[in-house]
């Protein structure tokens, strides 16, 4: 299995993904050869260049000056005629479908209504064709995306003026873990933002990986604080613990039932919460206080902390990122005396039964939840031996 990370540090568009794709190996003629079967007059070239002293690959497009705008279908039809893998083919499609969906909601009409303008002009589709082909030429299987960088300010467009990230861009990448760091000005696009939200598979932390190519694809400019490049690192997964991202919600509170706090952990473990918990603290003035812990999802941070907010009477929460570390792991399912239970086994071979299987058939037999638990653990390792 062959891993693609892409580490957007400083943004992420279409011809900085093909860029880095090529540099990490991609046949850069048959992408060439790929894009310009499409038919529309382009022609692309790579050139090598540095950002801030860091070498890259830098993706051109030259394409005629373009009067009218393009719809879906006719940006399929022309993606289907050209002479692309079978896989490449298939992933630019659901790209634009991808795109167009984000721009039908920003702007309220049909999806097939939809009139592409800077994303659907002939180097945007350069790039999507180009980046879909560069995946497949590497033979990549899997995609991860960390956090992205958007950047900041506002951007110029065919509607004026639009702050950054990009009414589009903000719609692809909604509920995924974003940032703005750098220069005021856009370091997402659309174009990028479509790709990655299509096609990759999670977005957070690196995963566990033995890596074997690298990549950087250059942006235009070359900025004074950091290189101005995408990364991407290409690899095999690896047996190793794996680190994930996550999201830290904490607030201390000192005035409240402990009946009311017990409630809002239930509620927070419903909502989707990886974990929650209670500790207590110490606070100003030598008042005895509980600190509430989330662990939650990136992507979960504001649908949680909403609920601390109405459940309790904090005025405040902290929130920060961190890394969690996960083994694998995986469930089977043991038949005991008392029925069907099941137990969770590590990558290491630790084991332990499901607490709320036992939980149920404590309840529903009467028999005391530690008998249950021990019976279960019992089965296993007989099945086991």
């Amino acid at each position: 299995m062959i891993i693609c990370y892409l580490d957007a540090f400083s943004g992420l568009s279409g011809d900085m993904l093909v860029g880095a794709l090529a540099d990490a190996g991609a046949d850069s003629g048959a992408i060439r050869a790929g894009v310009e079967s499409l038919g529309i007059g382009t022609t692309v070239s790579f050139e090598r260049v540095t950002r801030r002293g860091l070498a890259a690959m830098k993706f051109r497009v030259a394409a005629p000056v373009e009067t009218k705008h393009r719809h879906l279908s006719g940006i399929v039809k022309l993606i289907e005629g050209a002479e692309l893998s079978a896989e490449a083919r298939a992933n630019a499609v659901r790209v634009f479908r991808r795109l167009a969906e984000a721009e039908a909601a920003v702007h309220g009409v049909e999806i097939e209504r939809v009139h592409f303008h800077e994303a659907g002009a002939a180097d945007s589709i350069a790039d999507v064709v180009g980046a879909c082909l560069g995946f497949a030429l590497l033979g990549v299987d899997a995609i991860r995306c960390s956090a992205v960088n958007v950047g900041s300010g506002t951007v110029e467009s065919e509607h004026g003026t639009l702050p950054v990230p990009a009414p589009a861009t903000e719609a692809l990448l909604r509920g995924r873990p974003v940032y703005a760091r750098g220069p005021a000005m856009e370091l997402t696009t659309p174009t990028g933002a479509a790709v990655a939200v299509t096609l990759a598979e999670d977005f957070g932390a690196m995963p566990a990986m033995r890596i074997q190519k690298t990549g950087y694809g250059a942006g235009d400019r070359d900025f004074a604080a950091h290189a101005n490049v995408l990364r991407v690192l290409v690899g095999e997964p690896t047996g190793a613990r794996e680190a994930t991202t996550v999201t830290v919600i904490e607030c201390n509170i000192d005035d409240q039932s402990p009946q009311v706090l017990g409630f809002v952990l239930e509620r927070l473990m419903d909502a989707g919460a990886l974990d929650a918990s209670l500790q207590p603290i110490g606070m100003k003035k030598g008042r005895p206080g509980t600190l509430l812990r989330v662990i939650a999802q990136p992507e979960d941070r504001e649908r949680l902390a909403a609920i601390v907010f109405a459940e309790t009477s904090t005025l405040g929460v902290r929130s920060y990122h961190a890394e969690r570390m996960v083994e694998a792991r995986e469930l089977v399912e043991v038949k005991t005396q008392y029925g069907s239970v099941r137990v969770k086994i590590t990558g290491s071979g630790q084991m332990a039964p499901e607490y709320e299987d036992c939980r149920a058939l404590a309840l529903a037999t009467g028999v005391p939840l530690k008998t249950i638990l021990a019976e279960a653990t019992y089965e296993y390792q007989k099945s086991n031996r």
